[in-house]
């Protein structure tokens, strides 16, 4: 039996990536990419292979119901938890499986699951990916479409689940200029445009819970929100999750002019 020392390290990314490919959430564009990668190693084949049985107990488990009142809860605490190293997760999940073999009853199912939700970095299996989300930003927004301002705040009338867009046209000089209402695997997400008469942004929120975790840098502000920065077809993108787990996405609607420095100052501002 192999030990870790005969194990080959893996960057996180690829563990991501056979995670997102594992459950389906993976970007769409990529998915051949991440698919030749795992054929060609024997390796990531193996990895690959347990996780899609993981995420078909996971399946079970939700379908029949039969987890236990402690299971589900102590499920829902893992759901937001992002370990600091996902190959010790993985080793976690792998011992789990191999100590019986083929998992059979629902004690091992659980466990299972467990690990599963481990190892998905800061959301649920089968959760919409940030480059959905920030895909929305393409596809424009109907004419009068734009949330009205709320007097009494310094937001807009636009919300998801009591998180309201920003009101940026005093304090930023980014005026609402529409938005659109979209489903991202059946959750609801909302998108609302801005314009500063040169360019436009999107900011999107998608409902909880929150989405998985992109492999970006973090910026921490004073509130202690973590933003995390990557960027997606070109273009820089700003994530972060609300207390409540909603994920709010932001990013250039119209070309690629916008800063990632921008963004940030915005994200802050909201």
């Amino acid at each position: 039996m192999g030990t870790d020392a005969d194990t080959p390290e893996l960057h996180p990314r690829e563990l991501a990536d056979l995670s997102a490919l594992a459950d389906g959430t993976i970007d769409p564009a990529r998915r051949e990419e991440v698919r030749a990668r795992i054929d060609a190693s024997p390796h990531l084949t193996a990895l690959y292979a347990r996780e899609r049985r993981v995420v078909e107990l996971l399946h079970e488990v939700r379908a029949t119901d039969r987890a236990p009142a402690g299971l589900r809860a102590r499920i829902e605490d893992l759901q937001g938890s992002r370990p600091a190293r996902k190959e010790r997760a993985w080793r976690r999940t792998r011992w789990h499986v191999n100590m019986g073999g083929m998992v059979a009853g629902m004690a091992t199912a659980a466990v299972i699951v467990l690990a599963l939700l481990v190892i998905t970095p800061g959301g649920t299996p089968g959760a919409p990916s940030v480059s959905q989300a920030a895909g929305l930003a393409a596809k424009g927004w109907s004419p009068g479409s734009a949330p009205g301002h709320d007097p009494s705040t310094a937001h807009l009338t636009a919300n998801i689940q009591d998180v309201y867009f920003p009101d940026w046209a005093k304090s930023e000089g980014w005026t609402a200029l529409g938005r659109r209402t979209d489903r991202l695997n059946g959750r609801p997400a909302m998108t609302v445009f801005y314009g500063n008469g040169k360019t436009w942004i999107a900011y999107t929120i998608v409902a909880a819970p929150a989405l998985k975790t992109p492999a970006a840098s973090v910026t921490t502000f004073s509130g202690g929100v973590e933003y995390r920065t990557l960027r997606l077809d070109g273009r820089p993108v700003v994530t972060w999750q609300n207390h409540d787990h909603q994920t709010c996405v932001l990013s250039p609607a119209s070309d690629t002019s916008v800063s990632q420095q921008t963004l940030l100052q915005l994200a802050a501002n909201s």
